[in-house]
């Protein structure tokens, strides 16, 4: 499995190079650019889009923040509020599929990465209507600018244009899904897929630009293999010591219950994220936590996802959040600055993790009903 993450992320890196958010953001626009606020509601659905073939919050960040931010301003928008809705709506690449984070958790818990992929899906979209929702409200109470509305022929065209992208997700969930594929296999296809579409469909990218693409791959790769190295080193000791058992029984002698376990893992990730990047906070708290949870009757699956969308959030706030310097790049805001913009969506993640931690089948449901779950 732990294969599956190099080619995830030449997968991604053709994406990112190949034109593909360009096609996505178009698509965006037509649809939902006439709403109040369209132009950032469609970079919101543009980071949706390509989070579903990226799965990587950074990238996401970067491909659609680097296109939608400029056409904001030149459209009369603030700054402020271009980078805050992208910064927060590009950590959606962690909870979306193809999800690095997720195919570390899997290897570290023993968990089905398929399962993990499909059980983000439904949370995303939520995920994505509450950010919208808040960003349409903020939208019209501040009269932000609104497009034409694109006519049914204008949307089918754009659609027609990022259908290629988006059929990344058919090979990975479907191939996954039918037994065609593991994952592994379908991380493989995935990279060939994005560099066909990336060099002979799109023709954004060329031939000679493509030892670019996958010396960056690898660098990347060999960066994360090495932390997957020292932290499974790590995480070895711990199992030889016993320790995560032990903080099993520990916590259960503490009468916490199921909520309280669930309220004080949220804390433990939420306060990590201030410090480490989320690789590897996974590989070190994940199987400290999974012991717990299991004696607590909590899916793995449902674990995964909640410690999913704690990484999201500490990607979006100091000191360590990714996103807001990637953003501040682009917008040349400060972080301090940029900070204060993400509030808004960042409460609404908040109240997201809430809704995700204590209602577990908003992460289940979907699993369960394709069989990718036991007793499913």
């Amino acid at each position: 499995e732990i294969m599956a993450i190099p080619f995830f992320i030449l997968a991604r890196n053709f994406l990112t190079h190949g034109g593909v958010a360009r096609k996505m953001i178009d698509f965006a626009t037509s649809m939902v650019g006439h709403w109040h606020g369209g132009l950032a509601l469609a970079g919101i659905l543009a980071c949706a889009m390509f989070a579903l073939v990226c799965g990587s919050s950074v990238a996401t960040v970067v491909a659609i923040g680097s296109i939608v931010l400029p056409e904001m301003v030149r459209h009369g928008y603030p700054m402020r509020f271009g980078a805050g809705v992208i910064t927060v709506a590009g950590s959606l690449g962690i909870l979306m599929l193809p999800s690095i984070p997720k195919v570390i958790y899997a290897i570290a818990t023993n968990t089905s990465i398929g399962a993990l992929f499909v059980a983000g899906l439904i949370p995303g979209i939520i995920l994505t209507t509450m950010l919208g929702g808040v960003t349409w409200w903020i939208a019209k109470k501040n009269d932000y600018p609104r497009m034409n509305r694109s006519r049914w022929k204008e949307r089918w065209v754009a659609f027609r244009q990022s259908i290629w992208g988006l059929m990344l997700v058919v090979i990975i969930i479907g191939g996954i899904y039918s037994g065609i594929f593991t994952a592994t296999e379908a991380a493989a296809m995935s990279a060939v897929y994005a560099f066909f579409v990336s060099v002979f469909v799109y023709k954004a990218l060329r031939i000679k630009d493509v030892p670019k693409v996958l010396l960056g791959s690898a660098n990347m790769s060999a960066m994360l293999l090495y932390i997957i190295t020292n932290a499974a080193l790590f995480s070895f000791i711990l199992t030889d010591e016993n320790i995560p058992h032990a903080l099993a029984d520990w916590i259960l002698s503490k009468d916490l219950g199921r909520v309280g376990f669930l309220l004080v893992s949220n804390l433990a990730l939420l306060l990590a994220g201030n410090f480490m990047d989320p690789s590897s906070i996974i590989l070190i708290m994940a199987p400290i936590l999974h012991p717990a949870a299991m004696a607590f009757a909590i899916n793995s699956v449902h674990l995964g996802i909640l410690i999913d969308v704690n990484m999201e959030v500490g990607l979006c706030h100091p000191p360590v959040g990714l996103n807001l310097y990637v953003a501040s790049g682009i917008s040349r805001m400060g972080i301090t600055e940029l900070t204060v913009a993400v509030w808004p969506w960042l409460v609404t993640m908040l109240v997201f993790l809430v809704m995700v931690t204590y209602m577990p089948e908003l992460s289940l449901w979907l699993p369960r009903v394709l069989g990718m779950l036991p007793g499913g």
